[in-house]
């Protein structure tokens, strides 16, 4: 794949001390000062300012884990009360604080990029601070939940809201509306005990009768049911992916109980939803892979969290969600879904990464080539389709990356929080690589800033790789 112009002045991996323990304005790569927050919620997001460490030219991922520490403020956890980004958990979501520190440093009103959607945490950001701001996600679920939190609510459309809340809370108590189907979701008896899932289905078709389709009211009213059919659920959410256990509780609660659940999400809801950004922002279904049929114009500026290559499927955490709404109609749809993501591997994608095999015009670079020969042979049962997954999560990124530049204007600035990985022992230093692909694409100013340690092992780490398209 040919570079758009000559290499870049080369990669620099800093010193973790630094942008590890103070806000990310003072990060290699940011230009300007801080100015004033346009609102409530990312002035929220500022930390303490802290220095940086002089930038060296390589420092061992291993070093820089010991000097790190872990960040709970960035993380999906600094979200949950931070209002419409705390609208619904996704826990590989990144924190508010990180955008809201990078997005600092703009000092003027720019355009703003998020090509991989999310719950659209960079686009809600940025559009509080005064920036048009555009996300792309291939997943439809999470771009209309990105519509729904970057929109203005009117008065009008809030007083709708609340008055249609009433009407569907009463529906579902008096199961006065015949209640909808319970969605096609595999053991859905795990999920939900019996009274739990009635009034779920109850609720359903009350909302479906309170407010109109394509509505601002319903848009707010299935956030809030989300919300609600999750809150009610047997899900655990003590580690990284959802699952069943042993904290998981099953429920035994009244209908009214139930009622006055979805009526305090709706509450919860209506508190961010009043607080409306400076700027409405966009939020579009199409691929990372191919920006230039998906959005419109050129950036100045592109922050952005891009799946891990954990293996971690965003359609398997989000399924509850995609299901009840109609997004998802069966298991097979959720598994092509999830093959078309970048990083997706659950369900018929797995099947299909057997037999997958690299492009000619791959991205090839040294440190790649040896991580996927030592997976391919560490003599686990799964090591091929494993040394297959990583090597297709690299292909898309490099699609993705060779995409970028054709929607951004000279000098603009891009920042990937990223983290490593490990599998079967091997260490893939994704942040070495995404910085390799942006300088042969002809970024300049490349480099690697250690952010914090993503859990208790020391070689797990999460990174900032920014760069500068040349003027």
């Amino acid at each position: 794949m040919p570079a758009r112009k000559r290499g870049g002045r080369g990669i620099r991996q800093a010193g973790a001390a630094g942008a590890a323990h103070g806000d990310l304005r003072r990060a290699p790569g940011l230009h300007g000062r801080a100015r004033p927050r346009d609102r409530a919620r990312c002035r929220a997001a500022q930390g303490p300012t802290g220095s940086r460490g002089p930038a060296v030219r390589a420092i061992r991922t291993t070093a820089a884990g010991e000097r790190l520490r872990q960040r709970a403020d960035y993380t999906h956890k600094f979200n949950a009360k931070t209002g419409r980004h705390g609208w619904l958990r996704l826990t590989p979501a990144y924190s508010v604080k990180v955008a809201g520190d990078l997005l600092a440093g703009l000092e003027r009103r720019s355009r703003v990029l998020d090509p991989f959607c999310g719950t659209a945490t960079t686009a809600l950001c940025a559009s509080y601070l005064g920036h048009q701001s555009e996300t792309v996600d291939v997943n439809p679920f999470l771009a209309w939940l990105g519509n729904a939190k970057l929109a203005r609510y009117s008065d009008a459309e809030l007083s709708s809201a609340r008055g249609a809340c009433g009407r569907a809370a009463r529906s579902a108590e008096r199961m006065s509306v015949g209640p909808s189907e319970a969605p096609p979701i595999h053991n859905i008896e795990r999920w939900w005990d019996p009274a739990a899932l009635r009034f779920l289905c109850s609720l359903r078709s009350g909302i479906d009768a309170a407010g109109k389709k394509g509505s601002a009211e319903r848009d707010l009213l299935l956030v809030a049911f989300c919300r609600t059919l999750i809150g009610l659920s047997n899900a655990a959410f003590n580690h990284q992916s959802m699952s069943f256990g042993s904290d998981a509780r099953p429920r035994a609660l009244a209908i009214s109980d139930m009622n006055q659940m979805f009526v305090d999400d709706m509450n919860f809801v209506l508190e961010g939803a009043e607080e409306n950004p400076a700027k409405r922002g966009r939020a579009v279904l199409g691929d990372a892979r191919r920006l230039r049929e998906a959005v419109g114009g050129r950036f100045d500026f592109v922050v952005t969290s891009p799946p891990y290559a954990n293996r971690m499927s965003y359609i398997r955490e989000l399924r509850p969600y995609m299901y009840w709404l109609g997004f998802l109609k069966s298991g097979r749809d959720a598994g092509n879904m999830d093959w078309s993501s970048v990083g997706g591997t659950w369900g018929v994608a797995t099947s299909r990464l057997a037999g997958w095999q690299r492009a000619a015009r791959s991205f090839r670079h040294p440190e790649l080539d040896s991580a996927l020969d030592r997976i391919a042979q560490s003599g686990n049962k799964s090591s091929r389709i494993l040394a297959n997954y990583v090597a297709k999560y690299f292909d898309d990124m490099w699609a993705h990356f060779d995409s970028l530049a054709s929607v951004l204007n000279g000098g603009a600035r891009v920042h990937y929080i990223v983290g490593n990985s490990t599998f079967f022992g091997v260490l893939v230093p994704v942040e070495q690589i995404y910085a390799a692909m942006l300088s042969r694409l002809g970024f300049e100013g490349v480099r690697c800033d250690a952010i914090r340690k993503r859990n208790s092992k020391k070689d797990l780490v999460e990174f900032d790789v920014s760069a500068e398209w040349p003027r």
